[in-house]
């Protein structure tokens, strides 16, 4: 009889350890904040179906596999050949299992435009910085994953643009988890600072290596000071042994202006918690997804825009394909509070079937208390449109090949919002490829 696995108290177990390494930095208010998210995570406990929040995405497997929790990080560039990204360009920075490998990366960008560090190398050189910013965004206190993060963060990005400047070169953070040999575990925290009329632009890419399972949990929080302009994009590409829950929450001050766009392309269990909170006035933010799970894939987009500040707008779509026995989920929330008055706020979420076996779960909100607003939110999901194909089939274009460039069409929509050419090239490539053949 094999004996249960108890990822929870591993994970504590490890803290613990950790936590006897640290000498005199034991002391410090960074690690008193990170015993403060474990006692947190300690009495969440990994959340179960029965938490309305994840009724649709079920932890179980998970939580119930035996992985290596300080995996090693020794890999050559010969092995990451066949994930690069064809013509990509900027700074582009490899973590390998968490951990930076600068043999691999290239910043390119003068250091008086751009700060960039690994998430310990921030701390250590700017600490008032880091705990003026650090965990008072994302929200621990009820979040077992986002604590758990919280508790062990120390592998990730520290990213820091100072008062008007415009970095013009893309940052790309590329996340690789190297589950060649065995199951591996990853927590990745990444804090980024966009100060007052600086521009910036991130892309976060996750890839996988191997044959075994693998986890990575994943935050990034990053603050808009007043009329920044800051553009976020997130790439997953795992494998079909993937859990990957990661959660990105954006603050905004007056007259901040966003962009973030979310593509999965695979993974064998994903869940993304996209949360913004427009704190200042006239602040404009615009949310886009894609995603297209085939054989028995998950994936779970959970958004939240939270209007706190009056005479703002947020406009967000969602779009999904669903292939084969796959299962989907979007859950949208716009939050308009009392003094939000004048408020604009619009959500969609478009789903195509693609299979009859596949299955989509959406669930829009609206909670408004302001009076003075104008809000709207629907989902459609359906099958590919008969008549549209019937038109390409009309023309000469066999019906294979009129579905798949009516998918193409669909996923257009959020692809040609990614504003680094190489990533969007790239995607229109992989998801050409991936309705082609399935």
């Amino acid at each position: 009889m094999t004996t249960p696995i108890d990822f929870k108290a591993q994970l504590i177990a490890e803290f613990q350890l950790n936590e006897t390494r640290l000498n005199g930095e034991s002391r410090s208010s960074l690690h008193q904040r990170r015993r403060l998210a474990l006692s947190r995570f300690e009495q969440l406990g990994f959340p179960t179906i029965r938490h309305e929040e994840w009724k649709y995405s079920n932890v179980k497997n998970l939580v119930s596999q035996e992985f290596n929790i300080t995996p090693s990080a020794e890999i050559s560039h010969d092995h990451l050949t066949s994930l690069e990204i064809p013509n990509l360009a900027g700074n582009i920075l490899y973590f390998i299992n968490g951990q930076y490998q600068p043999q691999l990366s290239t910043i390119v960008s003068p250091a008086d435009e751009v700060e960039i560090l690994t998430f310990a190398e921030g701390y250590k050189k700017y600490p008032a910085l880091v705990e003026e910013h650090f965990a008072k965004y994302a929200d621990d206190s009820n979040d077992a994953f986002t604590a758990l993060n919280t508790a062990f963060a120390q592998y990730g990005a520290f990213i820091h643009v100072t008062k008007g400047k415009v970095v013009e070169a893309p940052i790309i953070l590329r996340f690789i988890s190297d589950a060649r040999t065995e199951n591996v575990a990853v927590q990745l925290r990444n804090l980024i600072i966009v100060e007052e009329r600086a521009s910036l632009k991130v892309a976060e890419s996750f890839r996988t290596l191997g044959e075994f399972a693998s986890f990575t949990n994943t935050v990034t929080e990053a603050f808009l000071g007043k009329e920044a302009n800051y553009d976020h994009y997130k790439v997953q590409d795992e494998s079909e042994k993937a859990f990957h829950i990661g959660t990105t929450q954006v603050h905004h001050n007056d007259k901040a202006l966003s962009y973030d766009t979310t593509v999965t392309l695979n993974g064998g269990w994903v869940r993304n918690n996209l949360n913004l909170v427009m704190g200042g006035e006239y602040v404009e933010a615009h949310l886009t997804g894609l995603y297209l799970p085939n054989g028995k894939q998950h994936i779970d987009n959970h958004t939240l825009v939270d209007h706190a500040m009056p005479n703002s707008y947020s406009n967000e779509l969602y779009k999904g394909i669903m292939f084969d026995k796959s299962t989907g989920v979007f859950n949208g929330k716009i939050f308009v509070r009392e003094d939000a008055q004048k408020t604009n706020a619009y959500q969609s979420c478009k789903n195509v079937l693609a299979s009859p076996d596949a299955t989509m779960n959406t669930k829009p909100q609206l909670e408004i208390y302001a009076d003075d607003v104008k809000c709207s939110h629907g989902t459609t999901t359906g099958q590919m449109d008969e008549e549209a194909l019937f038109y390409l089939q009309s023309r000469g274009i066999p019906k294979d090949k009129g579905r798949a460039l009516l998918m193409l069409a669909f996923a257009e929509d959020v692809v040609e919002k990614i504003k680094i050419p190489a990533i969007r090239e790239y995607l229109e490539s992989a998801i050409a490829k991936k309705v082609g053949e399935v």
